[in-house]
């Protein structure tokens, strides 16, 4: 082994090591098993915590938005750390669906109205209006404080 290091957040090590026969390196990154989580569908259904339907929900929120593929993997990487903080085995795809929302906002707002538009299914353009507006009165009164 060439070099072991724990990555920023603790959460991953990454491993270089040196092949012998060859002297090419390689990177590895290793992940903590834990906890395996299970996603409560609104019918009922449970399956696996997926983080690439994650991943492809925001990619969609964010198309020819100037955000790089790695800060939405990323993005979706604290969404599942926080996921897994929270320690419990099954979630409800409702709570995900509202995390994904609340740091959408802070990510980038116009991916966060595309996020919305599609989870809450807007009807109409009131909808879209109501929700920017809302956005406009936090940001008016972060400014204030």
């Amino acid at each position: 082994m060439v070099d072991k290091r724990n990555t920023d957040d603790n959460s991953t090590i990454r491993r270089r090591r040196e092949c012998l026969k060859c002297s090419r390196r390689f990177t590895t990154y290793e992940k903590l098993g834990g906890i395996e989580l299970k996603i409560v569908k609104q019918d009922g259904r449970i399956e696996d915590f997926d983080r690439e339907k994650i991943t492809n929900g925001i990619m969609r929120a964010c198309e020819k938005r100037n955000i790089s593929a790695k800060k939405i993997s990323e993005f979706a990487e604290q969404i599942e750390r926080e996921l897994l903080k929270i320690g419990e085995p099954q979630i409800p795809s409702r709570k995900i669906g509202e995390i994904v929302m609340k740091k959408l906002k802070a990510f980038d707002e116009v991916a966060y109205i595309r996020f919305a538009s599609v989870y809450r299914e807007f009807q109409d353009s009131q909808e879209f209006l109501k929700e920017i507006s809302l956005i406009s009165k936090n940001k008016k009164v972060k400014k204030q404080v």
